[in-house]
C-alpha cells in the first residue's frame, strides 16, 4: 500500500473516530500504539482509557500494527483534525520526530510513552529505565548462574535489533554479565519485536547451538517467541530463559519451571499517566520532561498477584 493510500485509510479511521467525540465534555486526546496484538501495549491503552475515563475525556486510538508510516500518517491526520494532545507509542523513535515537531508547532502536546525519543520538543517521556532494568535482570541472572549452574552458563539472547529501548536493555544485561565473567553468548538472534519472527529466530538459535543452557529475551514477542521455540525444540527440561513482560504464556512457563524471571514493567500506569500529563498540560499545568515507571521482577515466588490479569 503505497503512502497515499495508507494516509487515506488513516485518515477514514481517524475522522470516523471524531465524530464520536463531538458530544464529549471534555478533551479529546488521540492515542498512536505500535501494536495493539500485544498484551504490553494494550494495557497501555487500557491505562489510558481508564485515565480518560475518570477525567471525562474522550480517547481515540490508532493501532499502526508495527508501521512507522501509519504512525507517520496518523499524526498528521490528528493533527489537522485539531485533537488536544497526542500520545505516542513509537515504532520509530527517529523517524517519528518530523511529526511531534509538526504536531507541536500546530499547538498540540505530545508525550511519548515506552519508546524512548530523542531531544525535542515533547512535553514528556513516560518509560522505565530501560538500561537500569537492563542490569537489574543481569543482577538476577548472575546470582542464578552461581547458585545453579556453578557460576558458568552458555547464553543465547532473543531481541529486537531495530528497537533502540531493546537494545539498551540488552546492554544493561551484558554489562553486567562481562562484568562479573562466567558467561558465553553463543548468539543473539533478531525477532524484530514480532512474534512470529521471534519464534524462528529463537529455533534457529536453539538448533544451532544444542547445549546452550540459558536464554535472555528482550521484550514481550521475544519471550513469547523463545518459549515457543524452547517448547516445539523439546527443550524445556534443559533451557533456562530470562525476560522481559508478562503475558499468559510466560505465566504458563514460569509455572512450568524454566522461565525463571521476567521483567515485569506496568505499562497500565504509563498510559495512565500519558492521558494525565495531558490533561494538566491542556489545562495550562506543566509536566516533568521525563516520568519513570518502576519494574518487578517475577518468578515463581511472587507471580500469584500477577496471575489474575493474564487468564
Amino acid at each position: 500500500m503505497n503512502r497515499t493510500m495508507l494516509k487515506l485509510t488513516a485518515a477514514a479511521i481517524l475522522v470516523a473516530g471524531l465524530a464520536t467525540s463531538a458530544d464529549a465534555k471534555g478533551k479529546t486526546f488521540a492515542l498512536i500504539q505500535y501494536n495493539q496484538q500485544v498484551s504490553f501495549f494494550t494495557d497501555i491503552t487500557r491505562g489510558a482509557q481508564k485515565a480518560a475515563d475518570a477525567a471525562g475525556d474522550k480517547l481515540l486510538v490508532f493501532d499502526a500494527n508495527n508501521s512507522a508510516q501509519a504512525q507517520d500518517n496518523a499524526f498528521d491526520t490528528y493533527t489537522q483534525q485539531k485533537v488536544d494532545g497526542i500520545v505516542i507509542v513509537s515504532v520509530d523513535q527517529n523517524g517519528i520526530m518530523p511529526a511531534v515537531r509538526s504536531a507541536v508547532a500546530a499547538g498540540i502536546p505530545v508525550v511519548a510513552v515506552d519508546g524512548i525519543l530523542p531531544e525535542g520538543p515533547q512535553a514528556s517521556q513516560i518509560s522505565v529505565d530501560n538500561y537500569a532494568a537492563g542490569k537489574l535482570i543481569g543482577e538476577f541472572y548472575m546470582d542464578y548462574v552461581k547458585a545453579n549452574l556453578g557460576g558458568k552458563a552458555t547464553l543465547g539472547v532473543v531481541g529486537a535489533l531495530n528497537s533502540d529501548l531493546q537494545n539498551t536493555r540488552q546492554k544493561g544485561f551484558d554489562d553486567v554479565i562481562k562484568a562479573a565473567g562466567g558467561v558465553t553468548t553463543v548468539g543473539v538472534v533478531d525477532g524484530r519485536n514480532i512474534q512470529d519472527q521471534a519464534l524462528s529466530a529463537g529455533e534457529n538459535l536453539l538448533t544451532g547451538n544444542p547445549d546452550m543452557q540459558t536464554i535472555y529475551a528482550t521484550g514481550e514477542p521475544a519471550l513469547v517467541g523463545a518459549i515457543a521455540a524452547a517448547q516445539s525444540q523439546g527443550r524445556t527440561d534443559k533451557v533456562k530463559i530470562f525476560g522481559w513482560d508478562l503475558s499468559a504464556q510466560a505465566v504458563a512457563a514460569i509455572d512450568a519451571g524454566y522461565l525463571v524471571g521476567v521483567v515485569q514493567q506496568d505499562p497500565e500506569q504509563e498510559g495512565q499517566k500519558a492521558i494525565e500529563a495531558l490533561g494538566t498540560l491542556a489545562s495550562g499545568g506543566k509536566v516533568d520532561k521525563a516520568i519513570k515507571v518502576p519494574v518487578t521482577i517475577v518468578t515463581s515466588k511472587n507471580v500469584d498477584q500477577f496471575r489474575a490479569a493474564f487468564k
